[in-house]
C-alpha cells in the first residue's frame, strides 16, 4: 500500500510539472523538441519528437520564438544553426555527447591535409566547429547516399569509426575513418543477442549503424531510430530486440500494442541523454537558461555543410 501511495504521489508531480511546462510553453511562445532517446515524461509532452536533425527542421517551420531542446548539446547547436533569428535552449547545459568529444575541427583539418581531394562527411553527431570545417553532413539514416553521391574515390567519415564500416558495406568509395564512436552502442555484443535469441526465438535484432561491425553482422534489420519505428510498426513479428538507447522502447510500445520490445543489453543507456529532467526544463524556460550561441562565420559554414547533405 506504501509503494502504492509512493507511486501515486510520484505520478502526480510529474502531472504537475507537465502541466507547468505546457503553459510556459504557451505563454512565451516556445516549442519543446524531445529526442528518441529522452525519458518517457519528456516525449509524452513534448511538440515533436524524433531524431536530431530532423528536429531542428521541424522547429524552423514553427512560428515559436523559442526552441527548448530535449537532448544533448549538438542537437541544440543544430537547432540554432539552423534557426538562427530563434532562441535555442538545451534544458540541462551539462547534457553533451562522448562521441562528439572524440574530435576536434584540428583534427579534421590534419585528416585534409593527410588525404587531400577527400571530402569530409561529418555525422551530424559533431559540434559546430566542426561542421564548420567539413564538406557535408549525414545522418545514420543517409550516410550511404551522401557517400555515394560524391565525386571522390576516397571519402574521410567522422567521428564514427562503426557508422563508416557500415557505410563502406554499401560503397565501392574507399572510407578513411576517425576512430571515434558512441559508447552505449557497443555495448550490444553478439553474445547479447545470442542469449536472447534462444529467449526469444521469434524475435527480431534491430541494429542501430552506431553498433559495432560484428554486431550488424547479425542483425535482421539495421536503421536509423526512425527507421526503427517505421520497421517495427510494419513487421508482422511479435517480439523486437531492440538495438539503441533504451529510451526509443517508450514510443514503441505506444504506438504498437501486443508486440513486445527488449532491450539488447541492460547497459544501453546513454547518461547524457537521461541528465534532463523536467525541472530543468521549468528552470531554463523560465529564466532563459543554457542558451546555445554559435559565432556567426561559424554558424554560417556549419549550415553550408548541413544544406549540402539536404540539397540531396
Amino acid at each position: 500500500m506504501a509503494r502504492n501511495l509512493a507511486e501515486n504521489n510520484k505520478n502526480e508531480d510529474i502531472k504537475l510539472k507537465q502541466g507547468i511546462i505546457r503553459n510556459l510553453l504557451k505563454e512565451k511562445n516556445a516549442v519543446l523538441l524531445a529526442h528518441n532517446y529522452q525519458r518517457g515524461e519528456i516525449q509524452e509532452i513534448a511538440d515533436f519528437q524524433g531524431d536530431s536533425l530532423e528536429l531542428s527542421i521541424k522547429a524552423n517551420k514553427t512560428e515559436a520564438d523559442i526552441i527548448v531542446f530535449a537532448g544533448v548539446r549538438f542537437m541544440a547547436e543544430s537547432a540554432a544553426i539552423m534557426n538562427p533569428e530563434k532562441i535555442v535552449i538545451l534544458p540541462n547545459g551539462g547534457a553533451g555527447c562522448p562521441m562528439v568529444d572524440m574530435i576536434t575541427p584540428e583534427d579534421i583539418l590534419n585528416l585534409k591535409e593527410e588525404y587531400p581531394g577527400s571530402p569530409v562527411v561529418a555525422y551530424v553527431n559533431t559540434s559546430a566547429k566542426c561542421k564548420a570545417v567539413s564538406d557535408i553532413c549525414c545522418t545514420s539514416a543517409n550516410a550511404v547516399k551522401v557517400v555515394n553521391s560524391l565525386p571522390a574515390k576516397r571519402v574521410i567519415m567522422v567521428p564514427d569509426k562503426n557508422l563508416g564500416s557500415y557505410v563502406q558495406r554499401y560503397t565501392i568509395k574507399e572510407i578513411i575513418n576517425w576512430p571515434g564512436f558512441c559508447p552505449p552502442h557497443q555495448r550490444t555484443t553478439p553474445e547479447n543477442i545470442k542469449t536472447l535469441k534462444k529467449r526469444f526465438p521469434d524475435s527480431v535484432f534491430v541494429a542501430h549503424p552506431e553498433s559495432s561491425p560484428e554486431t550488424i553482422n547479425v542483425a535482421d534489420h539495421v536503421s536509423s531510430t526512425s527507421g526503427m519505428y517505421k520497421f517495427v510498426k510494419e513487421s508482422r513479428a511479435k517480439y523486437f530486440i531492440i538495438g539503441t538507447e533504451r529510451g526509443i522502447i517508450y514510443k514503441m510500445e505506444k504506438e504498437n500494442p501486443g508486440k513486445v520490445f527488449i532491450s539488447s543489453n541492460p547497459g544501453l543507456v546513454c547518461p547524457n541523454m537521461k541528465r534532463t529532467h523536467l525541472e530543468d526544463i521549468i528552470d531554463s524556460l523560465s529564466n532563459l537558461k543554457n542558451v546555445i550561441k554559435i559565432p556567426e562565420e561559424i554558424r554560417l559554414k556549419a549550415r553550408r555543410a548541413i544544406e549540402n547533405m539536404l540539397a540531396l
